[in-house]
């Protein structure tokens, strides 16, 4: 199966570039990764809302009346796929404050690579509103496949997905299961390990932003 790139949109905006190789980068201490990680989701977080519709709205100016347009934040749904989807959501938010959040928690069983759901709880009305679903990796795609599955089953008007980085295979399963979703990623990378790990990635972005192992 090929990609998609109508569905696939690769953020390549120099600073996001930029910014992610310093994540990269093995040395990194745990604050300037989560620092990075705020600071590049908060940029990426233009591109996955560049479509958002907008309505007119009155206000008075210091000098006259006038029609603006504005987003109405409360028509988006973040959901972040925890826990390391936390790191995303700030930067998003920091943008769209207005916006309602919900939580996934999955895991991925490592023998299965299978994602397995531990935690659910969503805004009410999603059917109502767009969904924005947020994750720092696209590897296996398992995860964000049941995740997509899960809020889907809501009933919103759109989905799109966010990440750091993509494999070829996540992307090509989330396309498969899901090619209405979009997907908004900094990179591409070349494959997946034997362990589902981006090669060459970044390694565990939870362990990286928590400081664990």
């Amino acid at each position: 199966m090929s990609i998609n790139h109508d569905t696939l949109h690769i953020v390549d905006h120099p600073l996001v570039q930029h910014k992610l190789t310093l994540m990269r980068v093995k040395t990194a201490s745990t604050s300037s990764f989560r620092r990075l990680l705020h600071e590049l989701s908060t940029l990426m977080a233009y591109e996955v809302t560049r479509d958002m519709p907008v309505h007119m709205v009155q206000i008075e100016t210091p000098l006259e009346t006038m029609q603006a347009p504005m987003i109405d934040g409360k028509k988006l749904v973040l959901v972040s796929i925890l826990r390391a989807g936390g790191g995303i959501l700030e930067g998003v938010l920091d943008v769209v404050p207005g916006a309602r959040v919900g939580h996934i928690g999955l895991y991925r069983d490592p023998k299965t690579l299978q994602a397995v759901e531990y935690y659910f709880k969503m805004p009410s009305e999603v059917a109502e509103r767009d969904v924005i679903l947020v994750d720092p990796m696209l590897a296996t795609g398992n995860s964000v496949v049941a995740a997509v599955d899960r809020v889907k089953s809501l009933g919103p008007r759109s989905i799109k997905f966010l990440c750091l980085l993509a494999a070829p295979e996540g992307v090509q399963l989330l396309q498969k299961a899901h090619p209405d979703v979009h997907i908004y990623t900094a990179a591409l990378d070349r494959e997946l390990n034997e362990h589902g790990y981006i090669l060459p990635g970044l390694g565990d972005a939870g362990d990286r932003i928590f400081g664990t192992k």
